[in-house]
Formats: C-alpha cells, structure tokens, sequence
C-alpha cells in the first residue's frame, strides 16, 4: 500500500490480510492508509485525542511488507481479530501470491510522473543521496530508481484493476485532492466499510478529511520529532503538492518524460 506522505503518495500500493493469516474479502490499503485506518477501525478508535494517528507515524500504523516480514521478524503477531493493513513498494509481479490469489484487496494510489520524480529526488537527497537533480533525472528516465521503472509499475497494476476492478482500487493524487469526499467514501465502499448515511450527515467524513489532512498531520509532534525505522519522520513531510514539478524541471526535462510517458502508455487508456 502506498502512503501519504509527499514521498509517500509516489506509487503506492495498499493491501490488507485477515486473522490467522488468510486475507478476507474486506480489506484494503489506504490511499494514503492513515486514511483507512482511520474509518476502518473507526468503531475501536473513534477519533479524538487518543486516536492512534495523533500519536504515531501512519507508517507505524500501516506497516511495509518489505519490513516486517524481513528475516529478523519471521513470526509476526496475526491476532488481530479485524484485519490487518500493509504497504508495499513492489510491483504487481513481485507481491506475494498470498496476495495476488485470494480475497486481499489492493488500493494503488499514484500522481502525476514528474511530481513523482520531484518527491523522489527530494526524499533520497534527505536520506544522503549525492547525485544532482540532472543525474538523478538521467536515471529515472532510464528507469533506475527504487521500485523499477515508474511507468512498468503503474501500468501493472492499471491493468490488474480493469481486469479485476472488485480487487484493485486504481487512485491518482490529484483526483483525490479535487474530491476528498468522494474518494473517501469510495475508497470506503471498496474496503466493504461503507460510511453510513448517519455518520455522513453527523460530519464523519470531514473528521476523516481533517484528522488525516496533511496539514495536520505534519504539525503534530510525532511528525516532528519521532523516527521511522532509521529514518526521521518529518522527512516523510514536504509539500503535498500538485504540480511542484514546474519549480525544479525544465521544459525540457519535462517534455522528455511526457515523450516517455505517451510512449509508454499507448493504447492502455492511462493517462497521468
């Protein structure tokens, strides 16, 4: 599953696992997760000042399947009796097939290339990365980055959601931030948790909207001060933006990953 965060929002994908084990037919990822943890356990965790987000990182919440079923951590706790959520980072062909053949549902959630590339660029500069924004781009264009090449990755699971729409959720970014609302409650119908006509008329979804904003979010504490594995949680934080690719690219970088793109993308019906 993919997070929110500005690094986050990239290519995400979510997947959610049952009890003992065997994915049930009700799960699914966040588009961001905090998102999902936020309605699907909203009977456990009403939201106030005790709600999980408020005093974790979402990725504490929604755990990477690359993390924790790491050789270290071979025997993860599976008692939760409601489900579970993870994120992942892996294309489509690298997931589990305990994911991929069985009643796991997927949420991918994806934005516009070149901002993608920004966020990325951003993100592995924090984390010590030296190369320039021009080396960086030279190899994203080539498709070396960390989950492959972007275009290959959002196209698997483009189409793994028009062949099997009940069990991928396809999302882009900037559809979700012209209409939250929506988006929350589709995303909510799909994870089979739909929100009822009471809590949409006592004001649910804007809880939900405004817990999990990114405003809000980035000025709380946890965010400023905590760590994600080794990894500050403040740098999973930049702008949330659309378009703030057109700050750092030129028009001719920007055409050259359009020439890619429209490459790419022929005749499967994406566009991004």
């Amino acid at each position: 599953m993919f997070l929110n965060s500005d690094r986050s929002v990239n290519r995400r994908v979510g997947v959610g696992t049952g009890g003992g084990g065997r994915p049930p037919p009700n799960l699914g990822g966040p588009p961001p997760p905090n998102h999902s943890r936020a309605f699907f356990r909203r009977k456990i965790y009403p939201i106030n000042q005790n709600h999980p987000l408020l005093n974790q990182n979402p990725h504490s919440l929604v755990p990477f399947m690359e993390f924790f079923f790491s050789p270290e951590k071979m025997n993860p706790d599976f008692s939760c009796p409601l489900g579970r959520l993870y994120s992942s980072h892996c294309p489509l062909a690298l997931l589990p097939e305990s994911v991929l053949k069985s009643g796991c549902k997927i949420v991918y959630l994806c934005r516009n290339i070149k901002d993608t590339f920004v966020s990325y660029w951003h993100f592995s500069k924090k984390l010590g990365a030296e190369a320039s924004l021009e080396e960086f781009f030279d190899m994203f264009c080539e498709g070396v980055s960390l989950s492959g090449p972007v275009w290959d990755h959002l196209l698997g699971y483009w189409r793994e959601s028009l062949e099997n729409p009940e069990k991928v959720l396809f999302l882009k970014y900037e559809a979700l931030q012209e209409k939250p609302s929506f988006h929350l409650k589709l995303l909510a119908e799909f994870m089979g948790c739909p929100i009822s006509p009471e809590e949409e008329t006592c004001g649910f979804v804007d809880e939900v909207l405004g817990l999990c904003s990114f405003d809000n979010l980035s000025n709380l504490e946890v965010n400023k001060s905590g760590t994600f594995w080794t990894v500050r949680n403040e740098m999973f934080f930049r702008k949330g933006k659309v378009g703030d690719w057109k700050n750092y690219l030129t028009s001719e970088m920007a055409e050259r990953i359009d020439h890619i793109t429209a490459q790419k993308f022929f005749g499967s019906g994406l566009s991004l």
